[in-house]
């Protein structure tokens, strides 16, 4: 009785870890007057939080990640350059902070530190084997961001027709064990 009771408990205790370095963020941008996408993501990311948890919405709750502007990849050496200098650097946004707030069933809430900005953003969010993907959106405005905004827009008026937009498509994703 003692060995099947030992064993429940040993079954029933499955603990879940997250892997820090098999994490994403994302980003779609929006240029011209037809919205065309422009994506990218960063390639320094500090993730930090629970090591345990007893289930995946445990192991979420508290997350945090800071995000290096200046590791911005969008797959374009020249574009980079252009959103460090004519965009990050113009309100000397060096760092963006995310930690998950709250978890619930397919909706999570980030709250994203931007140009000292902090701002809840719900995310929708989904689990596929051992991978955490969720997207949401933001609205530069709320970070107080137009001036970076207007300054990405000369640096690129050709290139976006006159126009870009101030929501971006945000998306991050994690892999646990």
């Amino acid at each position: 009785m003692k060995k099947t009771i030992m064993i429940f408990v040993m079954a029933t205790a499955v603990l879940f870890a997250y892997e820090p370095t098999n994490v994403s963020v994302k980003f779609t941008a929006f240029k011209t007057p037809s919205k065309a996408g422009v994506s990218g993501g960063f390639d320094a990311i500090e993730l930090s939080g629970k090591k345990e948890a007893k289930n995946v919405q445990e192991m979420l709750e508290g997350l945090k990640a800071n995000i290096n502007t200046g590791s911005v990849n969008s797959a374009h050496k020249e574009r980079d350059e252009k959103l460090v200098n004519a965009f990050f650097n113009v309100q000397s946004n060096a760092l963006i902070e995310a930690q998950i707030v709250s978890v619930k069933e397919a909706m999570l809430v980030v709250k994203i530190t931007m140009n000292h900005q902090s701002i809840e953003v719900p995310m929708h969010y989904k689990v596929n084997d051992n991978f955490v993907q969720a997207n949401g959106y933001i609205d530069l405005a709320d970070f107080k961001m137009i001036p970076s905004l207007q300054e990405i827009n000369k640096a690129c008026y050709d290139l976006h027709e006159g126009k870009t937009w101030q929501d971006v498509a945000i998306e991050f994703s994690v892999t646990y064990q």
